[in-house]
């Protein structure tokens, strides 16, 4: 193993995650639902956490692990959070509960993304993950940008896709739209990017102008 393998391990084992959320973990495997890396919920909760979120959207609920990692880090917060499977949001808002989340503090909407972003609010949001969809991801980055208030940031997860985007030999459609996605915001003076490599990637893009 390399250094910067070990260095990616520790990092990764180190994390301490509560037990609600490793609750829903649990129920997300049952599932078959693949859900974030428990740093990369770790590093979300921070970024909540320091940027004092109020407002956040979620694409992808999954059984409710980002989710409530989000929430974590936003104690105050209010997350809306969308996913198309009924199945998934019945875990999620399970797992809210054994997590004493408020009702008042997550709008779950089932429905697809594509369908949902358009008629939100633009510049109203503090954070919006987006985990679903991988195929459409540029489109949801677009809506993501749209949605976050100036200083808000829309994170990716995911983002390294198994290793993928860092083979250039690798050129499937949805691994291309992240090298694409990375690549061109990057160089972009609309966002603030940054690239961590916790878990499976994850791509943060705080919002600098309209």
């Amino acid at each position: 193993m390399s250094g910067q393998e070990a260095n990616w391990r520790y990092a990764t084992e180190q994390v301490v995650e509560p037990d609600t959320i490793a609750r829903a973990r649990a129920a997300s495997l049952e599932l078959g639902i693949t859900p974030v890396d428990a740093a990369v919920g770790a590093q979300a909760a921070v970024l909540a956490a320091a940027s004092g979120s109020l407002n956040l959207v979620e694409i992808g609920t999954g059984a409710g692990v980002s989710g409530l990692w989000l929430l974590h880090g936003a104690p105050r917060g209010i997350l809306t959070t969308i996913d198309a499977e009924p199945e998934h949001l019945a875990a999620a808002r399970s797992s809210f509960q054994d997590a004493k989340i408020p009702s008042a503090r997550a709008r779950f909407i089932t429905g697809r993304a594509a369908d949902v972003l358009p008629r939100m609010n633009e510049s109203a949001y503090d954070i919006v993950m987006i985990d679903a969809d991988t195929e459409r991801v540029l489109e949801y980055v677009e809506h993501g940008l749209r949605l976050v208030r100036v200083g808000g940031t829309v994170l990716v997860p995911r983002v390294l896709h198994g290793g993928r985007v860092a083979d250039p030999v690798q050129r499937d459609a949805v691994t291309t739209a992240f090298r694409s996605l990375i690549q061109e915001t990057q160089g972009s003076q609309a966002v603030l990017p940054a690239l961590s490599i916790v878990g499976d990637g994850l791509l943060q893009l705080t919002k600098l102008t309209e």
